[in-house]
């Protein structure tokens, strides 16, 4: 009788770390024999029980967690991309999900990689290949003719790889209409789906209520970087009187000392956190400590933190100009607000906060398991 092979999901981010750069990639043939001597490492095995996996973490687990949860896959792994030499092992910070590093061959986007390529050669590609961000070299993709490929930006470009890579994804999830509209025209053909992975596969274990006293209004989770729009809440909060309190969390980011700089210059109540950023479980305390969250970008993918507020039980203001997810704003989870009228969006949200039922507008719509059920069904219209 012939072992049935695990059905496998990878995740591709486009994360770097290593340093420094390798001064020389070694050729494909040698990591093709690294990974059939066993010297890399062996592929992952189906070895779960279901009923305990968590469906928990940042939005990179989420869905691929949500898929094994949910039976769509046996096993799942994320990889991520290395620029020195000898990546580290595989390793497992769960006993559901396997993360491996695969040498770069150079810093340009998309990612090309032998080591990655070798692996793919010798082991097979999975059943479901996921790709997001900048991206991987066609050549990655070509040879995984046999996956079902899906492809998100995660940031406000629909998308961010050339045509010659694009043309081979089966799916592409986007942030809103407007960007599924943007890969139609480069390929009329392709799949697509306002599905974005970091609201649509939000997590109920990892964000959710806590009792207990709420000491700042306002609450703003996001990298200290241009994009995220400080400036607009600290302008907002800069008109309104100051018994308003806020709580800045940075999870990483270059302009967190200018943050702060001007926060004192306004003279504005904020209490900043990070970077670096801290675990999820200290994230989801901090945003029980506020009555609101705010999300103030501009040119920004539809980002995580809209559903993770509210799972937390906060609603959300957010910035009416978000070009995507402004569709997690409803009546029942939050408002919107121009910026220049922030100040009174805060003040009204504030004023009738028993009036938002975010957390079970989320379970009802945009948590894990509807999303794993759309993805479910996408895949089968192939």
């Amino acid at each position: 009788m012939v072992e049935k092979l695990p059905r496998r999901l990878v995740v591709i981010s486009d994360f770097q770390d290593g340093w420094p750069p390798a001064s020389e990639t070694p050729s494909l043939q040698w990591f093709e024999h690294q990974w059939a001597s066993g010297v890399r490492g062996k592929p992952s095995a189906a070895a779960c029980i279901r009923a305990e996996i968590v469906v928990e973490g940042g939005y990179i687990e989420r869905l691929p967690l949500g898929c094994l949860k949910s039976g769509l896959v046996d096993t799942i792994e994320i990889w991520t991309h290395w620029r020195g030499n000898c990546p580290p092992v595989a390793s497992s910070d769960t006993p559901f999900m396997i993360r491996r590093s695969f040498q770069m061959n150079g810093p340009d986007a998309p990612f090309s990689s032998n080591d990655m390529l070798a692996h793919i050669r010798t082991f097979g590609p999975p059943e479901i290949l996921c790709v997001w961000g900048l991206g991987v070299s066609e050549e990655i993709l070509a040879a995984c003719t046999g996956s079902y490929k899906i492809y998100n930006s995660i940031d406000a470009p629909a998308l961010r790889v050339p045509f010659e890579t694009s043309r081979h994804f089966d799916l592409v999830l986007t942030g809103a209409q407007w960007q599924a509209d943007e890969v139609r025209r480069r390929h009329p053909q392709m799949q697509t789906a306002v599905l974005p992975i970091g609201p649509e596969f939000a997590s109920a274990d990892t964000f959710y209520p806590i009792d207990g006293p709420k000491p700042y209004d306002v609450i703003y989770v996001a990298a200290a970087q241009a994009y995220k729009r400080h400036d607009i809440l600290f302008d907002a909060l800069a008109r309104l009187p100051r018994s308003v309190r806020t709580l800045c969390v940075f999870g990483y980011g270059d302009m967190a000392d200018a943050l702060r700089h001007r926060a004192e210059q306004l003279q504005i109540d904020v209490e900043f956190v990070g970077p670096p950023g801290v675990p999820f479980a200290d994230v989801n305390r901090l945003m029980n400590q506020a009555k609101i969250g705010v999300v103030c970008g501009v040119d920004d993918g539809a980002p995580a933190i809209l559903t993770e507020y509210m799972l937390a039980g906060l609603p959300v203001l957010a910035n009416a100009a978000l070009t995507c997810g402004l569709q997690y704003i409803t009546p029942q989870t939050g408002a919107v607000a121009a910026a220049e009228q922030f100040h009174h969006g805060i003040i009204d949200m504030l004023a009738r906060l028993p009036d938002f039922a975010p957390r079970q507008t989320v379970l009802d719509n945009w948590s894990w398991p509807h999303s794993v059920e759309k993805l479910r069904g996408m895949m089968a219209l192939l």
